[in-house]
């Protein structure tokens, strides 16, 4: 039996303290551990050069399983995979880079919140030493999901409901609900079914019916009441680009009626239908849509409605000459017009916590009728916190007393100079000087309306929200100015 006082064996070599007795535990649990991490890299480099010796050694894919979608259709799986598998696979790296691209394709589907791979000898019945069985072991993502949330983005404070049901069919499919009560959309709806279209997943299918009631009052005497419907097709990624091909039919109702009207207001009230096919092409590489220091964002959207451009048709024919008369042939509705817009965003960092915005956003507005303006619901509105700052909320272009009634052509610029607060980087506040210059009008318009100012930025996410001093420093009669302190909230500003 020991007795003390014993030697001190500790290796000074390995630094092994040799007095206190906790100290002398965490040092053999530090050196076990890093005894079991040198072996598991030691394995797991012979491994990968027991693997690298052999990529060029045939092997064959014998079959592809996956384990744990029980709620997803095996065709809809196969229409996944099979395309895969189409490039054929002859050896051990063939074999790898198909199995990757397996489990791309599977987490890319947005319905598996885990997927791990391994390779098993095939169960085939006549399959042949080389062939391999590839078995997918995933995890579903939950199919129900329910949200109450309270929201503020674009002037608009907004409470609302959603329900999501994910996989519906069994085929990647999603059906979102939604209800929401707010300041300035009063209530509305929406019910929406999205869907896969390509074994890539780059094209997607989506059927929305929807309805709303807008409060107009603020800046034209009136509410809207709108119900529709909307099919799209989508292709692309966010990042890459997407594009988006719609047909939408809508009908609106202007009504309720202040006793301020103006006449014109009193005209363009009422019903109006449209149906319109669109195009929309939207590429963004911004680091952040909120506040970015790089990269762009540009949306280009194309919209026509109604008649359209006539055709000539055949109306009779005689020995001698071909009689034809135009004929219009459209979508229907009594909205009949081509619409156009574009926004781009371009941000850059100068220094360290200083950067620079520029943005730029423009359309117009062409009738194909004989009516010579298009229905308020369509017109362009410009002005507002998020817009020109330093004027009032679509406060901009033609106006009929209280009521501003829209424009066919806009455009609006800005330039925004973004600082961090002095020895405070990390903090979600910002101070920023700006410029805007914009015009909303007719056809046959003068000259542009400009201001500037100074404000404090917050991040509050996922919206910004900025409080301003501005002054306008030129103005159109029409505009409706807002000078000194203006707030304003939303995703997207100029």
């Amino acid at each position: 039996m020991f007795k003390p006082p014993l030697q001190n064996t500790s290796a000074p070599r390995d630094q092994e303290p040799d007095a206190d007795l906790q100290k002398i535990l965490d040092w053999h649990a530090k050196r076990r551990e890093r005894l079991l991490r040198g072996e598991y890299e030691s394995h797991v480099l012979r491994l990968s050069e027991l693997v690298n010796q052999n990529m060029e050694s045939p092997m064959r894919i014998g079959a592809v399983r996956v384990e744990g979608a029980t709620n997803t259709r095996k065709s809809f799986l196969a229409s996944l995979i099979d395309p895969v598998l189409a490039q054929p696979a002859n050896t051990l790296e063939d074999v790898l880079h198909t199995t990757r691209r397996i489990s791309q394709t599977l987490q890319k589907s947005n319905l598996f919140k885990h997927v791990e791979a391994r390779l098993e000898s095939s169960r085939q019945p006549l399959a042949s030493p080389q062939d391999v069985d590839v078995v997918f072991k995933t995890r579903e993502l939950g199919r129900y999901y329910l949200n109450t949330s309270t929201e503020l983005g674009n002037n608009e404070g907004t409470a609302s409901a959603t329900a999501r049901i994910r996989n519906v069919f069994g085929g990647g499919e999603t059906f979102e609900a939604n209800m929401a009560a707010g300041t300035k959309t009063k209530k509305s709806f929406r019910g929406a079914l999205s869907f896969p279209l390509s074994s890539d997943l780059r094209t997607y299918g989506e059927l929305l019916a929807y309805g709303l009631e807008r409060d107009h009052t603020s800046y034209a005497s009136c509410t809207e009441d709108a119900k529709g419907f909307k099919a799209i097709v989508r292709n692309g990624s966010h990042n890459e680009g997407y594009h988006e091909l719609a047909y939408e039919v809508v009908h609106r109702y202007l009504g309720n009626l202040a006793p301020t009207a103006s006449m014109s207001m009193r005209s363009a009230a009422g019903p109006s239908t449209k149906s319109a096919l669109s195009l929309t092409y939207i590429r963004d590489t911004r680091d952040d849509q909120i506040a970015a220091t790089r990269g762009f964002y540009i949306r280009l959207f194309q919209e026509i409605a109604g008649a359209g451009a006539k055709i000539p048709l055949r109306s009779g024919m005689s020995t001698a000459t071909t009689a034809q008369t135009p004929s219009s042939i459209g979508l229907g509705g009594d909205a009949s017009f081509y619409k156009a817009e574009a926004e781009t965003q371009v941000s850059r960092q100068i220094v360290d916590g200083v950067s620079m915005s520029v943005a730029l956003r423009s359309g117009i507005l062409l009738g194909l009728s004989d009516k010579p303006v298009a229905p308020f619901p369509d017109r362009f509105q410009i002005g507002g916190p998020t817009s020109v700052r330093a004027f009032k909320s679509f406060g901009m272009g033609p106006r009929d007393g209280p009521d501003s009634l829209g424009g066919d052509i806009f455009y609006s610029l800005g330039l925004s100079l973004v600082t961090n607060i002095p020895r405070k980087p990390h903090w979600p506040v910002k101070a920023h000087t700006w410029i805007n210059a914009g015009q909303l009008d007719s056809l046959n318009y003068g000259e542009p309306s400009i201001s500037a100012g100074l404000g404090i930025i917050y991040r509050f996410d996922p919206i910004r929200l900025e409080v301003n001093f501005g002054m306008p420093l030129t103005a159109n009669k029409s505009d409706v100015l807002r000078r000194g302190i203006q707030v304003g909230m939303g995703l997207e500003f100029l």
